[in-house]
């Protein structure tokens, strides 16, 4: 696997659009390098590509689902009391985007 360097490091924050000082980059190196470390010993392990992968950490993980009841609804006009501009049952929100 190639090391991150610097200029990786620094390319990705830009494109997150989160500008990293040099110190920064560098501590974001240095925990990569441990992550590197740990990958490494990980795959130093006696027959590991025999381990089957899992989807959760226990055994008898069961999945139980309850039973959909409808419970007591809140009316639709003590709801939109709430709301400072109302159209019909519809709440009006300020426009964000453009």
């Amino acid at each position: 696997m190639n090391k991150f360097t610097p200029e990786m490091v620094d390319d990705y924050a830009n494109k997150l659009l989160i500008g990293l000082t040099k110190e920064e980059n560098q501590m974001v190196l240095e925990e990569f390098d441990i992550i590197d470390q740990q990958c490494d010993l990980v795959t130093e392990i006696p027959n590991i590509e025999k381990v089957e992968p899992m989807t959760h950490c226990l055994d008898d993980f069961v999945v139980e689902l309850r039973e959909d009841v409808s419970e007591e609804e809140i009316p639709i006009d003590d709801l939109l009391r709430n709301a400072d501009v109302v159209s019909g049952r519809e709440v009006e929100l300020p426009k964000v985007v453009g």
